[in-house]
């Protein structure tokens, strides 16, 4: 039943700001989600009711409300998506039919990771250190002023600079870099969840992170 809720969220989204992106909607979605139930306990798996994880509810379950004001969004163009589907290394073949027209590779990330996205999947390989840049949008009033708050596992030191953001306008955008270091030693089994919140007394943009180990 997720596509029907979430389509018709979307529709309501697109109707009261019709200026925004398919991306903008999706993290004006995923940003203002909630991951506690109405007890304001952690959210359970149904399959067991363990303490659920962002590999089982993703960002969150969705507030329609909060979503038609979330402040800001991680905005991102189709060409951003082409250099997404070619820094996974498909074929051309592969990528033309998602797309649908011709491409080609000749701008590509070098890491998947850093498509402009409104979460973080963090894979520490050969390197103890991931770091990605991201930019935000803001859709709230001009003059909107947002600090970062992060939560991390303790396996992880994660920094954000900078720490704060001044949005002069509406449509204004600013960038911040996030990098992640894993400490020595972790178990290759090793997993890890945690989130970057962007807030001001209006609202909480929240981005969920999950860490994983490697060898590489």
């Amino acid at each position: 039943m997720s596509c029907p809720h979430i389509s018709g969220l979307v529709a309501l989204l697109k109707a009261a700001h019709p200026e925004w992106s398919p991306s903008a909607i999706k993290s004006a979605l995923m940003t203002t989600a909630y991951t506690v139930d109405n007890t304001n306990s952690p959210l359970k798996d149904a399959a067991d009711s363990s303490i659920s994880t962002p590999w089982a509810h993703g960002a969150g379950h969705v507030d329609p409300q909060k979503a038609l004001s979330p402040g800001l969004v991680y905005d991102a163009k189709p060409e951003d998506y082409i250099a997404f589907l070619c820094s996974l290394d498909y074929t051309m073949e592969m990528i033309q039919a998602i797309v649908k027209r011709n491409v080609t590779c000749a701008a590509k990330f070098r890491d998947p990771g850093q498509l402009n996205y409104p979460s973080f999947s963090v894979v520490f390989g050969k390197s103890r250190v991931v770091r990605y840049t991201r930019r935000l949008t803001n859709v709230g009033a001009a003059g909107s002023v947002y600090r970062v708050s992060v939560e991390a596992p303790p396996t992880v030191v994660v920094s954000v600079k900078p720490s704060n953001l001044v949005f002069k306008n509406i449509g204004a955008r600013q960038r911040y870099t996030v990098t992640f270091i894993s400490q020595k030693g972790v178990d290759l089994l090793h997993n890890g969840f945690g989130s970057i919140t962007w807030k001001n007394e209006q609202h909480q943009v929240r981005s969920p992170v999950a860490f994983s180990w490697s060898r590489q």
